[in-house]
């Protein structure tokens, strides 16, 4: 027993099963709800009649797993290397989980000081492609790290790449991030980021449902995201190709009721066609950490308005502004041709042509008036609002 405690039989008995079941099993799940742990292990331990919904096949495959479960000696192994099990009804445990019904997990290891429930109420998902672009990498870190300075925690999957990026970002920014891995907690992988892990260790959090010592297979990652999903406010995406699993990440969030985000790249990109065609679906195109807290946020977080820069024909009057763009690119023209193009009268084109030619737009040539080399270059450039 960890510590030399009290184990009760829930723990011992959902310690075991993570042994016996893969994570995202609803048929465990719905034996769990209908029956509870500990009947659902000792009908495990002791064998016998299969329990509804499973083949004689699966059922003995069950059977041979449970047989070599230790769950004892998997919460002595996991006492020694600093991690905790956390389990439904647990004050830590997130409550946000409890929306993946029978798939929600048996329970989580969880390597870390920090409390996972409330870290996990402020949470956003940043995934994305393992082969990421050095565009991918810098929009990953840039989001994560501003969503850290905002106070947001950060959480992905520990991977190369985009979920790399961001977990190092939001590090590197003093900010708070989660790793869940399709592991168990205790073997980091990929193995090139061990170092990385155990910073995020030290710092945050690093979660997982597979017990000590476990490995990860393709399916565990699949399975591994409906937790990332569930467990945050919303999920960014940054760079994904068609068939990559943050898609399905995302595509969680939704089925959940959270937002799920992404992040355009090049049309031409591959590596983010994957995006875009979420982007065509339910997903909101976002570009920066505050278009993101906007909405996952509070009601009034809103990002700052997107705007071009103002430039001094902005600052004219509407009258003038119309007087300026009658004058011709390059000739001068007299202020009778200026007001029809201006549709204002010539007493009035007049007034505006003085002052614009204090303002340096203008000036006269005769008995007319030419823009100086300053305002058509200002034309020229200017695209705005007449």
């Amino acid at each position: 027993m960890p510590g030399g405690g009290v184990v009760d039989g829930d723990l011992i008995a959902r310690v075991l099963l993570t042994r016996v079941f893969e994570p995202g099993d609803e048929t465990a799940g719905r034996w769990l709800r209908e029956q509870g742990a500990p009947e659902v292990a000792r009908r495990l331990r002791e064998g016998g009649a299969a329990l509804p919904g499973v083949s004689g096949t699966r059922w003995a495959g069950l059977l041979a797993r449970a047989g070599r479960a230790e769950p004892r000696r998997d919460l002595d192994l996991a006492h020694e290397a600093g991690v905790r099990f956390v389990r439904p009804g647990d004050g830590e445990w997130p409550a946000q989980l409890d929306d993946l019904g029978d798939a929600r997990p048996l329970g989580l290891w969880v390597r870390g000081r920090p409390s996972l429930r409330v870290w996990a109420l402020g949470s956003v998902a940043v995934v994305g492609a393992r082969a990421c672009t050095e565009y991918g990498a810098h929009m990953a870190s840039v989001l994560a790290a501003g969503l850290a300075e905002r106070g947001w925690v950060v959480v992905s999957g520990g991977a190369y790449g985009v979920d790399g990026a961001a977990h190092r970002a939001a590090l590197g920014a003093g900010g708070a991030t989660v790793a869940v891995l399709a592991c168990g907690v205790d073997r980091p992988y990929p193995r090139g980021h061990t170092e990385l892990i155990a910073r995020i260790a030290e710092q945050g959090l690093v979660i997982g449902e597979l017990p000590p010592g476990d490995h990860p297979t393709p399916c565990r990652f699949v399975q591994r995201n409906r937790v990332i999903a569930a467990l945050t406010r919303g999920t960014v995406v940054v760079e994904a190709a068609l068939r990559s699993g943050s898609l399905v990440t995302a595509r969680a969030a939704l089925r959940l009721g959270r937002h799920a985000m992404g992040v355009p790249g090049p049309a031409t990109s591959g590596r983010s066609a994957g995006v875009h065609e979420l982007l065509r679906g339910e997903a909101v195109l976002v570009t920066d950490a505050a278009e993101v807290v906007e909405l996952v946020g509070a009601m009034g977080e809103l990002a700052p308005p997107r705007r071009g820069p103002v430039l001094p024909r902005d600052l004219l009057d509407p009258a003038a502004r119309r007087v300026l763009a009658a004058l011709p690119g390059a000739r001068a023209a007299r202020p009778a041709e200026i007001a029809f193009g201006a549709r204002t009268t010539e007493d009035e084109a007049i007034a505006r042509l003085y002052e614009l030619r204090s303002l340096g737009y203008v000036e006269r040539h005769g008995d007319g008036w030419k823009l100086t080399r300053q305002a058509v270059i200002s034309v020229r450039t200017d695209r705005g609002p007449c």
